[in-house]
């Protein structure tokens, strides 16, 4: 079964696709960049108080090593509009 997710917001910069998630089931919001010109991207999670900064500033809320998911051009994010 796969998790709802549902957009809570979504703007470009550049090639860059910066999209703020949420998944309901398990409270959980995160920050998926994706440069669509070459489909590389990664996925992230961020903690609610700090979600508006981390979209505005996708790349200085990058996390560290270990914390984030990286996505490959073959993978698509599914959201529930």
């Amino acid at each position: 079964m796969t998790a709802t997710v549902r957009e809570l917001a979504l703007r470009r910069s550049g090639t860059d696709e910066i999209l703020l998630l949420w998944r309901p089931e398990i409270d959980r919001v995160e920050l998926f960049i994706r440069d669509v010109a070459t489909g590389a991207g990664f996925l992230t999670e961020v903690e609610p108080a700090r979600a508006i900064d981390a979209f505005h500033h996708p790349y200085a809320s990058a996390p560290r090593r270990g914390k984030s998911r990286r996505v490959l051009r073959s993978e698509k994010t599914i959201v529930d509009g």
